[in-house]
Formats: structure tokens, sequence, C-alpha cells
């Protein structure tokens, strides 16, 4: 019962992200950018702090040692940042690329952006090359979410779904920016929204492994937790949250609080009524 629920979040989350992705980037939707962005924020916070971190910090483990996780969590998605930075630099400079899996990192808004804006100037080889640099990463990111969600459904069914619910909504962002790039390596429509998909349908492959080494682990599922609210928080407060200070008229800020404020709430009524179910 519980793998059944894994697969179905991490399908949810891992493909249903794309699509909604590709609907938000080609559809009416397209100029609402900023709002996902707000509320993808609000998803992330919300679930770290009101229940990964909770549920962690109820278990055996010391409080410290948990803490030390979630410090040493944040510093290491950083440096991973600065690596995924670092390599499309050179690899721009070079004229080639490695396609190293660089899990958290590769995902988020800026990074995808990043390729986004460097691609621009060059030939089509060049984005070609940058296209399967994004899906390698991005497959290897979705592995990684996949093993995040388990985790979480195997802590509590609750917990996995507001979990998968947190992923969906942070790699929305993530997946336009993708898109945005697949697009501008002369990719159809339909193509560049099926290379996503399949990068995404590895979140279902991260559950499965998730399953299996978390049964095997249970006593490590409170440091996952912790590493997986690192994560968010992260990606939220890191990648995020700068973009939505670029741009502070009083009415543009206002709409920012408000969709960041749907993005907790939506984790909340979304806890409470698996709540009821529970």
């Amino acid at each position: 019962m519980t793998l059944l629920a894994i697969l179905v979040g991490t399908l949810l989350a891992g493909i249903g992200s794309v699509w909604l992705a590709a609907w938000l980037s080609f559809g009416v939707f397209s100029r609402y950018t900023q709002h996902m962005l707000s509320l993808a924020a609000g998803a992330l916070l919300a679930t770290s702090f009101l229940h990964l971190l909770p549920e962690a910090f109820e278990s055996e483990a010391g409080a410290h040692a948990l803490f030390m996780t979630l410090l040493l969590g944040l510093v290491f998605f950083f440096l991973l940042d600065k690596a995924e930075l670092w390599h499309h630099g050179h690899e721009h400079g070079h004229g080639h690329h490695h396609g190293h899996g660089d899990d958290q990192a590769s995902s988020h808004g800026h990074a995808a952006h990043h390729h986004g804006h460097s691609h621009a100037s060059h030939g089509a080889s060049e984005v070609r090359g940058g296209q399967w640099a994004v899906l390698a990463g991005d497959s290897v990111h979705c592995f990684g979410d996949g093993i995040l969600i388990a985790s979480a459904f195997m802590a509590d069914m609750r917990l996995g779904a507001i979990a998968a619910l947190a992923v969906l909504a942070h790699e929305v962002p993530h997946h336009m920016g993708d898109l945005a790039v697949l697009r501008q390596g002369s990719s159809s429509r339909q193509a560049a929204i099926v290379k996503v998909s399949m990068a995404g349908a590895i979140t279902a492959f991260g559950g499965a492994v998730g399953y299996v080494l978390v049964d095997a682990l249970h006593d490590w599922l409170p440091y996952f937790l912790v590493v997986a609210s690192s994560s968010f928080v992260y990606v939220a407060l890191a990648d995020l949250i700068p973009q939505l200070q670029k741009r502070l008229s009083a009415r543009e800020t206002a709409s920012q609080i408000l969709w960041l404020g749907v993005g907790m709430g939506m984790v909340v009524i979304v806890s409470s009524l698996a709540g009821h179910q529970h």
C-alpha cells in the first residue's frame, strides 16, 4: 500500500509538474510566472517548517544532531549551486559539457534561467549540448526528489502527500525554465514536453529505490526528512525569493505576499484534509 502511494505521489509530482509547467509556459498563464514563484516559495517553506522538521524532531534522534544535519544540508546545496554555475561558465567557455548530475542545484529557477540566457548567444550545436546538460541534471534531481517523497511517505501517509505536493509546486517554475531552454534548441513544443516528462518520470524510480533504502535504514528517517527540508528551504530562500526581489512596486509586492500566503495555505489545507482521512 505504501509503495503504491509512493509511486502515485512520485509520478504525480514528477510528470504532473512538467505538464503544469507546459500549460503555464505555452498557455494563457505564461505571464503569471512571478505568481508561481511566490506560490512555490510559500509551499516549500511551509512544508519544511510545519511538517518535515516537526516530524523529524518528534523522533528519537537528538535535536543537536538534527540541527547539525540541517546546517550541513544548507551548506551542501549552496556548494552544489556554486558547482553548477561554475561548471556552466566553463562549459560555455570551452564548448563542451559534462552533463553531471548536479542533483538539487541544476534544478532551480536561476540555474535554468542562466542556461536560457547563456545559450541564446551560441550556435545550435552548443544549445543541443546544453539541452542534454539540462536533462541530465533534471533526471538526477528528480531521482533525489523521488527518494525524498518516499522517505516522507514512509514516515506518514499525510506527510508523503504534502511532500509530493511541495515537490510538484517547486518543480513547476524549474520545468518552465527547462522548457524554455529546450525550445531555444529548435525542439518542437511537443518534443520539449516529452523530453522533460521523461526526466520527470525518473522521480518514480527514485521513489521505488527510496522505498527499499528507507525501509532498510529506518533509523535514518529523521535525517532524510531534515535533508529534504534543507533542500526546500535552500531553494525557497536562495533561488525563488531572490527572483521575487526584483520587482517591488507596492501592487506587485502585495501580490507576491498574497501568493506566498496562498502557497503556505495550500500546504496547511492539504495537511488538514489528509489528517481527517488519516
